[in-house]
C-alpha cells in the first residue's frame, strides 16, 4: 500500500489502452475460466516486493481466474520480475503502462477494465493478501448476494512485524449491511483494497479511481460505491496485510506527512468524497455525508493536530489557515456528530485566527485524550477552553462518564539499580476527579512489538494538593524484561467504582528522558532510555546486557559521524 511517488515529470499523462498493452502469460498451466475473482495488483518501481503481492493472490488457490499486474511505467525491473512470474502461471497477465499515471487510481482502472472475472479485489505491490481472503469474502458475497464484501485489514509495521487491526469495530462479527446509510461507520473504513466488488457492479454505476496524480483516491473511490447504495457483506477474518515501511529511503504518498501538499490533499480528497455522498439519491447520502465528517474531525484532524509541534512555524500557519477556512464548511451538526475531542479542536481552530495552544491540542489530539491545565471557566461557571476564547465551550466535561473524560496523567520515570522509579501525577478536572475519589492506579508495561504485556503493577494514589492533583509511585524492575520498546498503559480506579484507561503524558526535565546505564542482577547492565512518544506519551526503550548497551552505543556514533561528515561536507561547498 505505501507506494513511492513517482517522478513529478510522469505526472498526468495519458493512459494507454490496456489490451495493447497487455503481455499474456504462456500456457504451462491451465487457466481456470469458471473461477470467480480478478486480483489487481498495482506497482512502481517496486521490484523488491511485487513478486510476493502477486504469489500471495496466486495463493488464493482456485477462487482466483487471474493476477493482472499493471505495471505504472516501472524503470527499475518491475516488468521483468513480472514477466517471469507470467511465464510460470498463466493466470498472471501483465499489463505494462506506456507512461506513469503519477498515482494510484490509473493503474487499479486500467484492471478494472481489463477484469473478465465476475468479481474483483485490489492489492497493492508491497503488500500481501492472506491465505483464505479472497475466498472468504467470495463466501459472504455469494451467500448474501451482496454486491461488496469487506474484511479486517492489519497494519503490519516493518521492520517489526507488530500488527494493528484496521477499523476493528466494523469487523467484530460477520453481518449484512442492506444498504450504507444503515450503517454510517462504513465510512471510516475508507480502503478499497480490504474489499470484493462485483465487476458488472462497478462499470454498471462507473465507479472508478480519480485519474492522474490524485493523493488519497481510496476516499473518492469508497464514496462512489458507498453512493451507489450496495448491498455488503461485512467478515471477521483478516483479507489484507497492509505493510508499513517507515524506514524507507522514500515514504509513500500517504505516509509523508511532512508538507502542507499532503493535507491539502487529504481535505480535498475528503470534500470530494463528503459531495459524492451528499448527491446520493434519499436521506441516507446526507447521514453518510455527516458521518463522513464527523470521522474527518475525529481522524484526520485529530492526527495533524498532533504532529503540529513537531512542524516549522510556515506550516503551522497555513495548516491552520487551511484547515480554518475548511472546517468553516462544516455545519454545527457536522461538528456536534464529532467525538468530543476532535470537536473541541476544531472548535478552537474556528475560534482562533492564529495557531495557538498547540501542545494543549496535542494532547487533547492523542488517544485516549488529555486535557492539560488549565481549567478555566466563564463567568457563568461554565468551563471553557480558555479565558479569551470563552465561545469554546466544555460543558460535556461536567456530564460525561468518568471512563471517557480527558484526564490529566503526568510520568515521570527515573531508571536506578534496584528498581527505577515512576511517578505519576493525576490533575484535577472541573471538580469531576475529587468527586470520583482517585484510589489505585493499575501500571502495565506492554511490548510494542507482540502487544503482550511484561510488567503489571498497582499502586495507590495519595493527596499532593487537595483539590488539584494526586500521585502514585512505584517501583519497576526493569531488568525483567526483553530488549526493545515498552509503553505505558493506565487504568485509573475510583472510590466511587468508576475507572479509566489512560497513558501518561511524559515529562521533560532534568535528569528525564535520558539514556541512563544501571546496574543489573540478571544481565549485568541495562541501557534505559524513557522518551516521549509522537503523542506525547511516556514509553521506555530496553537494551540489556554490555552487548546490548555497546549496540547503542555504536548506532548513535555512526549516527554523529555521518551528521558530522554531512556537516563538513555542506561548509566545504558552501
Amino acid at each position: 500500500m505505501d507506494r513511492i511517488p513517482p517522478h513529478p515529470t510522469a505526472l498526468n499523462t495519458p493512459a494507454p489502452n490496456p489490451s495493447a498493452e497487455t503481455a499474456p502469460g504462456t500456457e504451462a498451466a491451465p487457466v481456470p475460466e469458471a473461477a470467480p475473482v480478478s486480483v489487481v495488483v498495482i506497482g512502481y518501481d517496486d521490484a523488491a516486493h511485487v513478486a510476493d503481492a502477486v504469489r500471495s493472490a496466486l495463493a488464493q488457490g482456485p477462487v482466483v481466474r487471474e493476477v493482472i499486474a499493471v505495471d505504472d511505467c516501472s524503470t527499475d525491473g518491475s516488468d521483468a520480475v513480472l514477466a517471469e512470474l507470467a511465464e510460470r502461471d498463466a493466470r498472471v497477465r501483465v499489463i505494462r503502462r506506456a507512461s506513469n499515471s503519477g498515482g494510484c487510481g490509473t493503474p487499479r482502472n486500467d484492471g478494472i477494465d481489463a477484469a473478465s472475472a465476475p468479481y474483483v479485489m485490489f492489492l497493492d505491490s508491497d503488500d500481501v493478501l492472506p491465505p483464505g481472503a479472497a475466498a472468504a469474502l467470495l463466501a459472504a458475497a455469494e451467500r448474501h448476494g451482496a454486491q461488496v464484501a469487506s474484511g479486517l485489514c492489519v497494519r503490519r509495521e516493518l521492520p517489526s512485524g507488530r500488527e494493528v487491526p484496521w477499523q476493528p469495530e466494523l469487523y467484530a462479527k460477520a453481518r449484512l449491511v442492506a444498504r450504507p446509510e444503515l450503517r454510517t461507520r462504513l465510512v471510516h473504513d475508507t480502503l478499497c483494497v480490504n474489499k470484493l466488488y462485483r465487476t458488472d457492479f462497478l462499470r454498471e454505476h462507473g465507479i472508478r479511481f480519480p485519474e492522474g496524480r490524485f493523493v488519497y483516491e481510496d476516499f473518492v473511490f469508497t464514496a462512489r460505491v458507498l453512493a451507489a447504495g450496495p448491498r455488503i457483506a461485512l467478515v471477521p477474518d483478516t483479507v489484507y496485510v497492509w505493510h508499513v515501511r517507515r524506514a524507507a529511503a522514500k515514504l509513500s504518498i500517504s505516509l509523508d506527512r511532512s508538507g502542507i501538499a499532503n493535507w491539502r490533499a487529504r481535505m480535498e480528497a475528503h470534500r470530494q468524497s463528503v459531495e459524492i455522498l451528499r448527491d446520493a439519491s434519499g436521506p441516507g447520502g446526507k447521514r453518510l455525508a455527516r458521518a463522513a465528517r464527523a470521522k474527518f474531525i475525529d481522524h484526520g484532524l485529530r492526527m495533524y493536530a498532533r504532529e503540529l509541534t513537531a512542524r516549522g512555524e510556515e506550516y503551522r500557519r497555513e495548516w491552520w489557515a487551511l484547515t480554518r477556512a475548511y472546517l468553516e464548511t462544516f455545519d454545527a451538526a457536522d461538528l456536534d456528530a464529532a467525538p468530543a475531542p476532535g470537536r473541541v479542536i476544531a472548535r478552537v481552530v474556528l475560534a482562533s485566527e492564529q495557531p495557538r495552544d498547540l501542545t494543549r491540542l496535542k494532547q487533547v489530539a492523542a488517544r485516549p485524550a488529555r486535557l492539560a491545565p488549565p481549567y478555566p471557566r466563564a463567568a457563568d461557571g461554565t468551563p471553557v477552553w480558555a479565558d479569551d476564547l470563552p465561545q469554546v465551550t466544555l460543558e460535556h466535561l461536567l456530564v460525561r462518564p468518568m471512563r471517557l473524560l480527558p484526564l490529566a496523567v503526568e510520568g515521570e520515570l527515573r531508571p536506578r539499580a534496584g528498581g527505577s522509579r515512576l511517578t505519576l501525577r493525576l490533575r484535577e478536572l472541573y471538580g469531576r476527579v475529587a468527586a470520583a475519589g482517585p484510589a489505585t492506579v493499575d501500571v502495565e508495561l506492554v511490548d510494542r512489538h507482540s502487544g503482550r504485556p511484561g510488567l503489571r503493577r498497582t499502586a495507590a494514589f495519595r493527596t499532593e494538593r487537595p483539590g488539584e492533583t494526586w500521585t502514585a509511585e512505584v517501583l519497576l524492575d526493569l531488568g525483567a524484561l526483553a530488549g526493545g520498546v515498552w509503553d505505558l498503559r493506565l487504568r485509573l480506579r475510583f472510590d466511587d467504582g468508576t475507572a479509566r484507561e489512560a497513558t501518561a503524558h511524559a515529562v521533560a526535565g532534568p535528569g528525564l528522558l535520558r539514556r541512563t546505564v544501571v546496574a543489573n542482577g540478571w544481565r549485568g547492565v541495562l541501557l534505559v532510555q524513557p522518551y516521549a512518544t509522537q503523542a506525547g506519551n511516556l514509553s521506555v526503550r530496553l537494551a540489556p546486557g554490555v552487548r546490548g548497551v555497546a549496540g547503542v552505543a555504536k548506532r548513535r556514533l555512526t549516527r554523529l559521524a555521518r551528521s558530522l561528515q554531512g556537516s563538513l561536507g555542506g561548509a566545504s561547498g558552501r
